[in-house]
Formats: C-alpha cells, sequence, structure tokens
C-alpha cells in the first residue's frame, strides 16, 4: 500500500472480529514507530504488547471503553521523559508529546498497511494501568491501542473536506494564494 492510500484509510476501528492477528504484524508496526522524528535524536518511547486476556478486560473498564475487551491485543505507548527534559528542560514537556503522536500516527499508518485495525485510546485511568502492567511511576502511559482485524460490519470512513476549508494563506482568515509570477527554470547553478 502507498503511503498516501493508508493515511486516506486509516480509520479508528472500535469493533473486531475474531480472528488473531499475527504478532509480528505488531512489531513491525512498532519498529515503524521507532522511525517518527524525536528531538534531539532522543527515542523516548516504551512499548508493551499485552494479549492477556484478563489483562485486556481490565485495560477496558479502567479506560470506560468496553470494545477494548474485544481485541486480540492491547499495544501501550508509554513514554520516558527524562533524558528528552534533561536535555531540553520545560521545552521537554512540548517536545514529548509531539514525538509521541509522530511515532503513534506511524504506528497506525504501519497497522493500516498490512490491513490490522485500531483505536488511539486517550482516555484511562493512568495508575490503575501502571499498576495493572507494573509501569513504574517516573514513566509517562502516552496511549493505547487495542488491536484486530475489523469486523466486516465496520463501515469505511467518511471522505474529508478539500483542504482548503481549513487552511488560509499567510495570514489567519486569508482564503487566496497570492498571484503566483510565473518562475524561470533556475538549473544547477541557480541553486
Amino acid at each position: 500500500m502507498k503511503t498516501v492510500e493508508a493515511i486516506k484509510k486509516r480509520q479508528s476501528v472500535r469493533k473486531f472480529s475474531s480472528k488473531k492477528p499475527d504478532w509480528r504484524d505488531i512489531i513491525e508496526a512498532i519498529h515503524s514507530a521507532q522511525h517518527a522524528p524525536m528531538a534531539g535524536g532522543i527515542f523516548s518511547l516504551k512499548f508493551l504488547i499485552i494479549d492477556d486476556k484478563e489483562k485486556i478486560e481490565k485495560i477496558a473498564k479502567w479506560s470506560e471503553q468496553n470494545f477494548i475487551a474485544d481485541a486480540k491485543y492491547v499495544v501501550v505507548f508509554v513514554s520516558d521523559e527524562e533524558k528528552v527534559k534533561n536535555l531540553y528542560k520545560d521545552l521537554g514537556n512540548t517536545f514529548v508529546p509531539q514525538q509521541a503522536g509522530a511515532a503513534i500516527e506511524n504506528f497506525l499508518l504501519h497497522l493500516t498497511d498490512v490491513k490490522l485495525a485500531s483505536c488511539w485510546v486517550g482516555h484511562f485511568n493512568e495508575n490503575k494501568i501502571k499498576t495493572l502492567l507494573k509501569i513504574p511511576e517516573d514513566k509517562k502511559v502516552e496511549a493505547l491501542f487495542p488491536i484486530g482485524y475489523a469486523d466486516k460490519n465496520v463501515k469505511p470512513k467518511k471522505e474529508k473536506s478539500p483542504p482548503y476549508d481549513v487552511m488560509y494563506f499567510n495570514e489567519w482568515g486569508n482564503k487566496r494564494m497570492r498571484k503566483i509570477e510565473k518562475i524561470e527554470s533556475r538549473g544547477p547553478e541557480g541553486y
């Protein structure tokens, strides 16, 4: 699948089939997450892959999202903020969630590419999740990702509006691009 196709097909799925995914596809998706841009090249994420049904049911309960209990796997993204904050001080508070988001998108696109389904879950009781999974107190749970194959009744996502509906040029509210003058070919010496 091409990148643009995966971007357009990716959707949040909350209903899974009974078919169990190959765990190796999930590991490859995690590897794709590792290719996300990171401040100072410091990779601040760790990942937990959960396939224990009892734990998945508790995760569903503590996130108040029952559909998670039907997933065959849950992947937990955990940030280790210390190194980023040591290098960037207060800016680390901005960089850590930004780089987690970039890694999450790589992960979700890879899952889409291998025809797996997931939903980005950000609402959960972090303390209970940490206790259940023995995550150290100084780490931050960024998000949970129940994973499976989409149920056959899941409808494709709706088309998005054209980008012109959500963008401006040069200043807020300006919907028109300035008149672009003809640019002459520069050739190699023009660069």
